[in-house]
């Protein structure tokens, strides 16, 4: 039944009713109200048999969820930012292991500077560490992602990463219909992990693994990645029998029949992008938007499926590779080389500046018309006076004001975005 709750307390409410036998909980902004609320249902016996353990750090809710798993329970956490960079030591070893375990990562810019709202540079920083990342696009598409993770994770053995933008999303009161137990069942049959410790049969895992040996296992881990992609979408059907709900999958698209112009993102800035398409539909624009709600694996032939009739896409990169630029738009050019579609790689939202719906229609605007290069980064919300400012001071004489110019003209096509109501 639909009702107003909030983001994180949905998401609490649904993992409980997913049955972990272990949550390991650390706080840390955005995502500790689902943990706060984890330990209510905890203690009002709403989530099982559940064991709630108080760590001391992040690196220590992972290893808890690493020995969790490894001796046969459905072990969950959750984590953001620094949390998650504090995890990344363990986070190969859950996947090297192939330990079925789901984490919330709620989306949160890295530091320094500080800065506690949302981008995607955590999950991007860890995008190689062998996680399963589903990325969702609204609090709805959330809570059915997470019973969709532990039914992926268990049928795979991997663990899975559900990406869920910080504050935007976990912080938003909104209506959400939280699964039943009964759809909870439906989907998630019963946990039988493919290994098991057991003192009566003591075996090693983790074992060391020389030269001989190590292309291989990395090799099969790899394999077991791209197994996903039709689990995924496997999974994400059985979800839409049960419930009616088409969340999850690997992609989501909308107006995308026709379209000439297509944006390209992760997480709750589609919705936004959505908005700016039916605008431009009924001026006679034919723009569409492609979700990537499963990034790693990277669903190659979908992408390429999908933007196959674009000429022109247009990236939302809410993450910045330094020294050498996007990442999402990396994949994305990677998968459509050698045709006709020309890919535009922007730099949006870090550090949880909005992205609004004029910027974005500038931007399909600006692209349409030849006004923005295909050959660099584009900054749209870049303040290129304060940047030429600081780029000048830190070279004395009159070079500076020249350095600044031609920094920025090779780095990045600016384009200060005009003060407007977001």
């Amino acid at each position: 039944m639909r009702r107003q709750v909030e983001g994180s307390r949905a998401i609490a409410e649904t993992v409980a009713r997913c049955g972990p036998d272990v949550v390991a909980a650390y706080p840390i902004s955005p995502q500790t109200h689902i943990v706060e609320a984890l330990s209510d249902l905890v203690e009002l016996g709403m989530a099982g048999r559940c064991e709630y353990l108080m760590v001391e750090s992040e690196f220590g809710a992972m290893s808890a969820c690493i020995g969790a798993s490894a001796a046969g329970g459905r072990a969950y956490t959750a984590t953001a930012s620094q949390g998650l960079l504090f995890m990344a030591e363990a986070l190969p070893n859950a996947s090297g292991l192939q330990l079925p375990i789901v984490m919330t990562v709620a989306n949160r810019a890295l530091g320094a500077p500080i800065n506690i709202w949302n981008d995607h540079s955590d999950a991007m920083s860890q995008r190689d560490a062998g996680w399963i990342q589903l990325f969702a696009e609204s609090n709805q598409a959330a809570v059915d992602l997470h019973v969709q993770a532990f039914a992926l994770a268990e049928q795979l053995s991997v663990p899975v990463m559900v990406c869920v933008d910080g504050f935007v999303l976990t912080h938003a009161m909104e209506a959400i219909d939280v699964p039943e137990q009964e759809l909870v069942d439906a989907v998630l049959p019963p946990l039988q992990p493919a290994q098991c410790l057991d003192p009566a049969a003591p075996i090693t895992i983790g074992a060391m693994v020389g030269p001989e040996a190590f292309t291989e296992v990395k090799f099969l881990e790899a394999h077991r990645q791209l197994r996903a992609l039709d689990a995924v979408q496997e999974v994400a059907d059985r979800f839409h029998a049960a419930s009616g709900r088409d969340s999850g999958g690997l992609t989501s698209s909308y107006r995308l029949e026709d379209a000439d112009v297509v944006v390209v993102a992760l997480g709750s800035v589609l919705g936004t992008a959505a908005d700016v398409v039916d605008e431009l539909r009924d001026e006679g624009v034919p723009a569409g938007t492609l979700g990537i709600t499963c990034f790693r694996p990277w669903p190659f032939d979908e992408v390429r499926e999908a933007l196959a009739g674009a000429s022109q896409v247009i990236v939302l990169n809410r993450a910045l590779a330094v020294g050498s630029g996007s990442i999402l738009g990396q994949d994305v050019r990677l998968t459509v080389s050698g045709g006709p579609t020309t890919v535009h790689d922007v730099v949006v939202g870090l550090g949880g500046r909005p992205v609004t719906r004029h910027m974005l229609r500038r931007l399909i605007e600006d692209v349409r018309a030849g006004r923005i290069s295909d050959h660099a980064l584009t900054f749209p919300d870049l303040d290129v006076e304060t940047v030429s400012k600081e780029l000048a001071r830190t070279v004395d004489g009159a070079d500076g004001a020249a350095l600044a110019g031609a920094v920025l003209g090779q780095l990045a096509t600016p384009w200060p975005a005009e003060e407007e109501e977001t």
